[in-house]
């Protein structure tokens, strides 16, 4: 079984979790737990870490997607914790950047626009549109977990380069889909898209935006997961 972990998120969610503009997941697979981006604020990840008893001083990856603030501002408060951590970093984050995170972490990996394998058969898209974004695939027995930060790319290009590189459809597409700001024209053509491609669940959260998200819902029913901070999401083998 795979555990996905909100630690960090704008949506809320479980009571008693803290909510900022930004998102994190955390991934625990069977041989290890990594994390995905850092929210905006690390006092605040680290809160909801701890009420979920969840220790990130255990992590030994930590995959940022692109630049922005909401995605990178808690990396301080994840390597006091973890110097061990191994950063998977996009190209677009800046070359001084990437230098004092070298010497404060347990290495870097810097992810060009190809897609590479990352680590334990989790696989990087490689980054795309001008903003420089990574989004990962995560193998489980039930298909590929594609996780977005904010799919800058556009959510249904992001997934049909997933197809690319696998294959096949991803079977849960989850995390910010960047359609806040989208009309509900456009919403519907992304909802369409992923369907036809043969996207079986979404949970989308974070910048997706409420009318986008309730579109999802209506679309895919209880294939429409919920986001949130404290939400947990299991991928259980069939």
């Amino acid at each position: 079984m795979m555990r996905l972990r909100i630690l960090f998120d704008n949506v809320p969610g479980e009571p008693g979790l803290r909510s900022l503009w930004g998102f994190a997941v955390l991934v625990e697979q069977r041989k290890r737990s990594w994390l995905f981006d850092t929210g905006s604020n690390g006092r605040f990840l680290l809160y909801n870490a701890k009420k979920m008893g969840i220790d990130l001083s255990q992590i030994r990856e930590l995959v940022i997607t692109h630049p922005h603030w909401d995605h990178t501002g808690g990396i301080d408060s994840v390597l006091e914790v973890a110097p061990w951590a191994r950063l998977y970093l996009p190209r677009s984050i800046s070359p001084r950047w990437r230098r004092d995170l070298e010497e404060l972490s347990g290495g870097v990996r810097v992810v060009g626009e190809e897609p590479v394998e990352l680590f334990g058969g989790v696989f990087s898209t490689g980054v795309m549109a001008e903003i420089g974004e990574q989004s990962v695939l995560i193998p489980s027995k039930r298909g590929w977990v594609l996780l977005t930060g904010c799919a800058h790319a556009g959510i249904l290009a992001i997934a049909e380069r997933a197809r690319e590189m696998t294959g096949e459809a991803p079977s849960l597409v989850m995390g910010g889909f960047h359609l806040m700001e989208s009309s509900e024209d456009e919403i519907r053509r992304t909802i369409h898209g992923l369907r036809a491609l043969g996207v079986e669940e979404v949970c989308p959260t974070h910048c997706t935006g409420e009318r986008a998200t309730a579109m999802f819902r209506e679309a895919y029913g209880q294939k429409c997961l919920r986001g949130g901070v404290g939400r947990v999401l299991e991928i259980r083998g069939e």
